[in-house]
C-alpha cells in the first residue's frame, strides 16, 4: 500500500497510508485529541477531519483552542438549524445559511411567519438532532444530478446554476438532510456544545428588494456554555445601551416618520452634545494648521460627472433636480468643493501644504433595509479635511494625521485602538488607479508614519481603495466591540481629473498629493458610538445637562436661584428643578436622565453658602461650600476627564 507523508506544526512527520484523513492523523496521536479536534487545517485551508488526503500534505488540527474554527463550527450549526427547521416544517424553502461574527443565521421562505414560539421549538429540536450524533458527510453530484436533486428547493437551484461546477460538493446530515455546500463542517453534530437562537428579521434574497422577501433565523454558537452565556450577557448590556433606546429616553435625537427615513433630527440636548463635539473639532482644525471651508450642499451633475461620482457611485446618490441652467446633485462627498477651492488659484510650493476641514453635511441614498439609527443614514455630517501636498512633505502630513486621530479617541475617552494599513495588488488585477511609483511612495508613507508613532498597523493587502492606499483606525469601545473610525486615504485619481497644479522649487507645474481624512467619521455615527461606549451616562464636559439644583422647599427658593444663576455664570450647563416634589423624586428623575451631580439645597446649605452634592455614580458626598464645587468641576471640564 502506497504512503503519504503529512508534516505537522512542530515540524515532525507522520507516515499515513493513501486514503487517510485528518482524523486518522489525531487517532494516532491521542484518543483525547481525537475527541477534542473540531477541524483540520490542510496546507493552510480549512478541511474536513474525515475528508482523506489529496497526498503529502502539512496539517493543523483545530481544537476549541483557535477561535479560527468557530467559523467552520458556526457554520455546521447553521446546517444544524436548516435540518431543524425542515423536520418542522418541511414546505419551507432553503436559502442560504453561512457563519458571521459572534454567530450565524440561515435564511428560509415559507407562508407564514416564524413566531417566537416556533424559535422555542426550532431550537428544541436542533438539540433532539445533536443528541443523535449525526455525522456531517460530504459527497459529490454532478450539476445536471444535483438540480433533479434540489429540483423542490429553487433557491437552491439558482446557486447550483449560478455557482457549481460540473461536479459540485454538498452535505448531508441525517438520511433526511442534504444542503449545496464547500464545506467544511465539523464531524458530528456531538460536536456542537453550546447554541442558542436569537431573533427573526426580514432579508431579501440576494440583498435585492426586487427579489422575494426571507425570513432569516439568527443565533449564537460557542466552543462552550460559559463562552455563550457571557456573551449572551454582553448582548444584553448591549440592548441597555442601544444608543435608539437611550436617544429617545434621554431625549437626544429621533427619526420622524413625516419627514423620512435616515434623517436625523436632534433635539436641545443632543443638540448640545453635538455643538461641543463640532466646536472640539474646529478649534482643534485652528489649533493644527487647517483652514476652514465651507461647500455648498447642492452643486451642478457636471462637477460629479468630472469626479467620477456619477459614474461609480450614481446608485448611493439622490436623483437630480433640474434648474433654470442645468441639473444638480445633493453632494455625497465634500472632496470636489475642497478640490475646487483648492483650484481657484495657482499655488506655490511655498503655500503647501494646504490644509481644508469642514464639518460639511452630505446626503447619500441607503437602502431602507441597511439603515440604523445614526449608525447608517441618509444625511450626515463629515468632519472632511483634504490636504494638499508635495512629495517630501507627504510624511509628516500622515504622521500628523495619525495622532491627530488618537487625539480624538483618547480625549473622548477611548484608550483602546487598532490600526490596518490597506494595500493594492502590486497592480495585478489592472482595478487600482495610479501608477507603481505613486503607490509606491503613498504605502511607504504610510508604513514609515505608523512606524514613527510605534503603531502596530497590520497590512491588509488588496484592500485599499481603487484610488489610494489607507490606514483605518478602530476603536475599542466598553463592551469590547470595533468600530470603524478614522481613515487616512491618499487619493491619486481626484488631483488628475481636476488637474491640480502647483508651481515647485524648479519653477515647474506639478500635481500634488492629496490626502482625504476624517476622524470622526461622521457626526452622527460617532455620537451614537459615544451613547452606547458611555451608556448615555457622558462624562461631565461632554453632558447636556451638567448639574441639578434641588431646593427642598419653597423656603430655599431664592437661594438656588443663586445657586443656578452662579453656576450658569461659570459657563455650566445647569438646571433648576423647582417643581413641588419631594427632593427623592427629583434625585430620581435626574438619575433616570443620568445627569452627573445632583446639587440639594436646605435651609442648612443656604446659611453656608454651601450645596448637598450627590453624583450619580458616587452617590452622597456631603455638603461642600458652593465655591469649592465649582472649582472642582471646573478643573474637571477643563482637563476633559472621562474618568468617574
Amino acid at each position: 500500500m502506497s504512503e503519504i507523508q503529512v508534516t505537522l506544526p512542530d515540524g515532525s512527520v507522520k507516515t499515513m497510508p493513501q486514503g487517510a484523513a485528518p482524523i486518522d492523523v489525531a487517532k494516532s496521536i491521542s484518543t483525547r485529541l481525537a475527541d477534542d479536534a473540531i477541524v483540520a487545517k490542510v496546507d493552510g485551508a480549512f478541511w474536513d477531519l474525515t475528508r482523506p488526503f489529496d497526498g503529502n500534505a502539512t496539517l493543523q488540527l483545530m481544537t476549541t483552542k483557535n477561535p479560527e474554527a468557530l467559523e467552520v463550527y458556526r457554520h455546521s450549526t447553521a446546517h444544524l438549524l436548516a435540518a431543524a427547521v425542515l423536520e418542522l416544517f418541511p414546505e419551507t424553502k432553503l436559502g442560504i445559511g453561512p457563519p458571521i461574527e459572534n454567530g450565524f443565521y440561515y435564511d428560509f421562505l415559507r407562508p407564514s411567519a416564524f413566531s417566537p414560539e416556533d424559535l422555542e421549538k426550532i431550537e428544541q429540536k436542533m438539540w433532539e438532532i445533536q443528541a443523535r450524533d449525526l455525522p456531517y458527510e460530504r459527497k459529490y453530484t454532478e450539476k445536471e444530478e444535483g438540480l433533479k436533486l434540489y429540483s423542490d428547493q429553487p433557491m437552491k437551484c439558482e446557486l447550483i446554476t449560478e455557482r457549481a461546477g460540473e461536479v459540485f460538493s454538498e452535505y448531508t446530515l441525517g438520511p433526511h438532510f442534504i444542503d449545496f455546500c464547500r464545506g467544511p463542517h465539523v464531524s458530528s453534530t456531538k460536536k456542537i456544545k453550546a447554541f442558542k437562537l436569537l431573533s427573526v428579521a426580514g432579508a431579501y434574497w440576494k440583498g435585492d428588494e426586487k427579489n422575494a422577501q426571507l425570513q432569516r433565523i439568527y443565533g449564537t454558537a460557542w466552543f462552550s456554555k460559559k463562552d455563550q452565556d457571557e456573551y449572551l450577557a454582553r448582548l444584553e448590556e448591549a440592548k441597555k445601551r442601544d444608543h435608539r433606546k437611550l436617544g429617545q429616553e434621554l431625549d437626544l435625537f429621533s427619526i420622524q416618520e413625516l419627514a423620512g427615513p435616515g434623517l436625523i433630527f436632534f433635539h436641545p440636548k443632543g443638540g448640545r452634545i453635538r455643538v461641543i463635539i463640532e466646536d472640539w473639532m474646529r478649534d482643534q482644525y485652528l489649533k493644527r494648521g487647517y483652514d476652514l471651508v465651507y461647500t455648498p450642499h447642492v452643486m451642478r451633475a457636471d462637477l460629479w460627472k468630472t469626479s467620477g461620482h456619477l459614474s461609480h457611485y450614481k446608485e448611493n446618490m439622490f436623483a437630480g433636480m433640474e434648474l433654470d441652467d442645468a441639473e444638480y446633485r445633493l453632494k455625497p462627498m465634500n472632496c470636489p468643493g475642497h478640490i475646487l477651492i483648492y483650484r481657484d488659484k495657482l499655488r506655490s510650493y511655498r503655500e503647501l501644504p494646504v490644509r481644508l476641514g469642514e464639518l460639511g453635511t452630505v446626503y447619500r441614498y441607503e437602502k431602507s433595509g441597511v439603515m440604523h439609527g445614526l449608525l447608517r443614514v441618509r444625511g450626515f455630517t463629515q468632519d472632511d479635511a483634504h490636504i494638499f501636498c508635495t512629495p517630501d512633505q507627504i510624511e509628516n502630513e500622515v504622521v500628523n494625521c495619525l495622532e491627530f486621530a488618537i487625539d480624538v479617541l483618547k480625549t473622548f475617552g477611548f484608550e483602546t485602538y487598532e490600526a490596518e494599513l490597506s494595500t493594492w495588488d502590486g497592480g495585478k488585477s489592472g482595478k487600482y488607479d495610479g501608477t507603481a511609483d505613486l503607490w509606491e511612495l503613498a504605502e511607504n508613507a504610510l508604513k514609515r508614519a505608523v512606524e514613527r508613532l510605534g503603531l502596530k498597523a497590520p497590512v491588509m493587502a488588496d484592500e485599499a481603495a481603487f484610488y489610494g492606499p489607507k490606514i483605518d483606525m478602530k476603536l475599542v469601545d466598553a463592551l469590547g466591540r470595533k468600530w470603524q473610525l478614522s481613515t487616512v486615504q491618499f487619493d491619486f485619481t481626484l488631483p488628475k481629473k481636476f488637474g491640480l497644479e502647483f508651481v515647485a522649487e524648479d519653477g515647474k507645474r506639478h500635481q500634488p498629493l492629496m490626502v482625504h481624512r476624517a476622524l470622526y467619521g461622521s457626526i452622527e455615527r460617532f455620537f451614537g458610538i459615544l451613547i452606547e461606549h458611555y451608556g448615555g451616562a457622558f462624562p461631565l464636559w461632554l453632558a447636556p445637562v451638567q448639574m441639578v439644583v434641588m431646593p427642598i422647599t419653597d423656603r430655599q427658593q431664592e437661594y438656588a436661584q443663586k445657586v443656578q444663576a452662579r453656576l450658569e455664570a461659570a459657563g455650566f450647563r445647569s438646571h433648576l428643578d423647582d417643581r413641588k416634589e419631594k427632593v427623592n423624586l427629583k434625585i430620581r428623575d435626574a438619575q433616570m436622565q443620568k445627569v452627573p451631580y445632583m446639587l440639594v439645597v436646605g435651609d442648612r446649605e443656604a446659611e453656608a453658602g454651601a450645596v448637598s452634592v450627590r453624583h450619580r455614580k458616587h452617590a452622597d458626598m456631603g455638603a461642600k461650600p458652593l465655591e469649592e464645587f465649582i472649582a472642582e468641576v471646573t478643573k474637571l471640564v477643563d482637563t476633559k476627564n472621562t474618568v468617574e
